[in-house]
């Protein structure tokens, strides 16, 4: 159960530097407008707030990446825990489709974690 605890939280890593690249360096482009479904003028007056919440997302990767590394569970419950209340505050407030993409994996994962510890 170890191993796949560990998979799914450097899946839900990789997600979010997914999501780092979409937000902070494509977002006016083809991939970060389809994310957003904004036309190009509402992606360019958006742009610095994708940005900052892209990096945000980045900050979660790397939290994510360096509790793996270090082997910590409970570095893993924190992290796995922000990125289950930001999405679930993003399905609140801006789209119900963040709790399944974000919030839902990292609930998988802190699952597997709990269930390996």
């Amino acid at each position: 159960m170890h191993t796949t605890a560990q998979i799914l939280i450097g899946l839900v890593a990789a997600l979010h530097a997914y999501f780092l690249v979409l937000e902070m360096f494509l977002w006016q482009r083809p991939p970060g407008r389809r994310l957003s479904g904004f036309d190009a003028e509402t992606a360019r007056v958006t742009a610095t707030l994708a940005a900052n919440q892209g990096l945000y997302n980045g900050f979660l990767a790397a939290g994510l990446v360096w509790a793996l590394v270090i082997d910590s569970l409970a570095t893993q419950i924190f992290f796995l825990a922000c990125v289950i209340i930001a999405g679930v505050y993003g399905a609140a407030t801006a789209n119900r489709r963040i709790l399944f993409v974000q919030a839902l994996p990292a609930a998988l994962a802190l699952a597997a974690a709990l269930a390996a510890a």
